[in-house]
């Protein structure tokens, strides 16, 4: 672990794996599961929920910046500087998620695929489809129940009750210290 990595909670890494400069791995009410070999590079995030455990494969790359929130990833996984997973997405193996790519909420990306720099993945199995095609992707998402998913909320819900349950869901950590390294 570089000195500047944060691991909060139910993590736990595998062997020859390495999370590097200003990586989070918080596992939240959750855990987070890193496998054998896997490099977290710098200033990424790997968060676990209850509901959607954090889990990556052995031999997974998650790049700079890349957002791996409540997320399945298989063996053998590329996920590029900037690629955002969101909670319930299942990544088979070899999959890659290239620059910017995202891969929306309850998605299948089955083995093998790829996301292309900065195109979308969305649905069970997936469709991709390049960022200019905001109808399709919103006819498929739209069924993918993202603030139920992410905020355990039904879409519409005002934002004051949102944030007000995501700021107390979040102060758990209000109280949190450095743990002794010994």
């Amino acid at each position: 672990m570089a000195p500047t990595a944060v691991l909060c909670g139910d993590v736990r890494v595998g062997p020859e794996a390495r999370v590097l400069f200003g990586a989070v791995l918080t596992a939240e009410d959750g855990y987070v599961e890193v496998g054998a070999r896997c490099v977290v590079m710098e200033n990424a995030l790997v968060r676990g929920r209850a509901a959607h455990p954090a889990r990556l494969g052995d031999d997974v790359l998650v790049g700079p910046h890349a957002h791996v929130n409540g997320a399945t990833v298989g063996e053998g996984c590329f996920l590029a500087t900037g690629a955002a997973l969101f909670p319930g997405v299942r990544l088979g193996p070899r999959c890659e998620v290239r620059v910017h790519g995202v891969v929306h909420v309850n998605t299948l990306l089955p083995a093998g695929s790829m996301v292309p720099i900065g195109w979308v993945a969305v649905g069970d199995p997936a469709q991709i489809l390049p960022p200019d095609q905001h109808e399709r992707i919103w006819a498929i998402q739209r069924d993918l129940d993202f603030p139920g998913t992410v905020y355990g909320l039904p879409r519409g819900t005002p934002a004051a009750e949102m944030m007000a349950r995501q700021s107390a869901w979040y102060g758990a950590h209000r109280d949190d210290r450095p743990a002794d390294p010994a």
